[in-house]
């Protein structure tokens, strides 16, 4: 069965990226549909199971707002939902603050299912109005593009392989992998290029490299009861993952399940695991607390009817990084496999930390810990897809590189510090839409290279990093848009893929309700200015404070 149907906007992928672009087209007017593979929208703070990584400022600190204000409206809105659906203390309960997982690497660790759950709610109205039509179980497996326009995209039903054609007037690129791009036949770039390519100093030095690609992970999450024995079978393949220690650049310290791995500048750091309830010394950073996503401390616990929920530890750490085989652009097959093999290598990660990790009380093994899928929807303890830190990438109008955002490049090139910062401010666009902060930090690559981290300036976003140089309809709405290998390592984090979908939304509602392309609107004078005020009415943010 195949069947036609059409919508203005077709938003594909129903990521962080594809939601903030949905929400923005409805702000603007227009109808859109948005297709998304599994049965959960957000991805990286959903279905990939990854708490927000966001910049120094997500709280206002200093006064300084640094994101858009509907991301800030999911943030507020998740506090919240955990005020009203549960049995937190008074204490938690007043915080202004509060972070429902209390995990160090960020301000808002939170159950995956609540995300989905304030997402949906947020896209509620909309749905119930019939500006935003939601289809799950669908990818998209061909294009139909005639010149330099999309005439429509062809989506497969997962669940019983139907076919439904879909034309529209705009379509955005909002999937994990950049998939739109190949299939459309636009100009991309996968990879990692040479050094001279754009001219950046962390760039390769011998040759650009499609298939040096950032390691993917499969997260899952887990709890810890100190007087039981939850061991599971041995998995496939744990007797080559337990002694596997990787081959790079630079050296890796030892087996890679280990509590010893590659930290800044790839000097060895040891980074324990205390597991609740016991709770580590002082303020000793380590793993259990990391990515935590349920403190239990925060809730209250009535035996009769209502006990607090258990601890959960969300894992995602350089052990289960997978990059072994990369999964861009090697075909169906052989990216199954990899995403297979990633996923296996998480459970026998999993149970070296139950029969073979050194345990912080002098013993080894903690038989105690156990998967758990509550707050991922999962029966399984896994998150319902692996997590992409890095897409194919679009060859924009503008490409945003480590020329317009590395620290060290902008100081060497003669750039000033910023008395704020202590480093060099980024360069700044004319047609900037958004605002983003990271770290330059690559996870180990498929092509033997180490990880990269190294500071990065507060950056700005530019229009035309998310239009294609040729293609007149298509625009990137996710972590696929104009960056360079290099800057993708501060570019694919929540609050910039958001803010990057949300503006290819306002982009394509814009276009419509004025009848203009995106070129167009990318370079009149008078057009550029005009949309980018409507972007500040909407609550975008196109500058930093310091910003010249």
């Amino acid at each position: 069965m195949h069947d036609t149907h059409h919508q203005p906007i077709l938003i594909v992928g129903g990521g962080t990226g594809g939601v903030a672009a949905a929400l923005a087209v409805a702000r603007g007017g227009q109808r859109c549909l948005l297709t998304e593979p599994t049965d959960w929208i957000g991805g990286q703070l959903t279905s990939q199971a990854v708490p927000p990584d966001e910049n120094r400022w997500i709280e206002g600190k200093d006064g300084v707002v640094s994101a858009t204000a509907s991301y800030l409206e999911f943030r507020r809105r998740v506090r919240q939902w955990m005020r009203s659906h549960r049995r937190l203390t008074d204490a938690a309960r007043q915080d202004g603050y509060l972070n429902p997982g209390n995990g160090w690497v960020s301000h808002l660790c939170l159950e995956p299912a609540v995300g989905h759950a304030v997402l949906m709610d947020m896209l509620a109205p909309h749905v119930a109005s019939g500006a935003v039509a939601i289809w799950h179980h669908r990818e998209p497996v061909a294009a139909d593009v005639e010149g330099d326009r999309v005439r429509a995209v062809t989506l497969r039903d997962i669940r019983n392989d139907e076919r439904t054609t879909v034309t529209a007037d705009y379509i955005i690129d909002a999937t994990e992998l950049g998939d739109l791009l190949p299939l459309t036949g636009a100009e991309y770039h996968v990879g990692a290029e040479h050094r001279d390519v754009h001219g950046e100093l962390h760039g390769r030095t011998d040759r650009t490299d499609p298939f040096d690609q950032q390691a993917i992970s499969w997260c899952f999450a887990m709890t810890h009861h100190p007087d039981a024995d939850h061991t599971i079978g041995q998995p496939q393949g744990y007797d080559f993952w337990r002694s596997f220690v990787p081959e790079m650049d630079d050296p890796w310290p030892g087996p890679l399940f280990s509590w010893t791995v590659c930290g800044e500048n790839n000097a060895p750091r040891h980074l324990p695991m205390t597991p609740w309830p016991d709770e580590p010394t002082g303020d000793k950073w380590e793993l259990w607390r990391y990515r935590r996503i349920v403190d239990r401390s925060l809730h209250q616990d009535d035996a009769s009817k209502h006990a607090a929920p258990p601890d959960v530890s969300l894992v995602n750490w350089v052990q289960m990084d997978y990059f072994l085989k990369p999964t861009l652009d090697v075909g169906a097959e052989a990216q199954a496999t990899a995403f297979a093999e990633a996923r296996q290598q998480s459970l026998c990660f999993f149970y070296w930390m139950q029969t073979e990790a050194p345990r912080n009380d002098g013993g080894v093994g903690y038989p105690g810990l156990q998967l758990r899928g509550d707050e991922l929807g999962t029966d399984d303890g896994f998150a319902k897809a692996p997590y992409i830190r890095e897409a194919r990438r679009l060859a924009a109008l503008t490409m945003l590189t480590e020329t317009h955002l590395g620290a060290e490049q902008r100081r060497a090139a003669g750039h000033p510090d910023v008395a704020e910062l202590g480093i060099p401010a980024a360069a700044t666009f004319a047609d900037s839409v958004g605002i983003g902060h990271y770290h330059l930090d690559l996870h180990p690559s498929t092509a033997g290279r180490n990880s990269l981290y190294v500071p990065a300036a507060p950056f700005q976003i530019p229009l035309g990093s998310l239009i294609p140089q040729r293609l007149t309809n298509l625009l990137a709405g996710a972590k696929n848009f104009g960056v360079s290998h290099i800057a993708n390592g501060c570019t694919r984090l929540h609050p910039v893929e958001w803010n990057v979908g949300e503006a290819a939304g306002q982009l394509a509602a814009w276009c419509l309700s004025h009848g203009l392309p995106p070129h167009q609107v990318h370079a009149d004078a008078d057009q550029l200015p005009t949309f980018r005020q409507h972007l500040t009415e909407a609550g975008f943010v196109l500058s930093w404070p310091w910003d010249a």
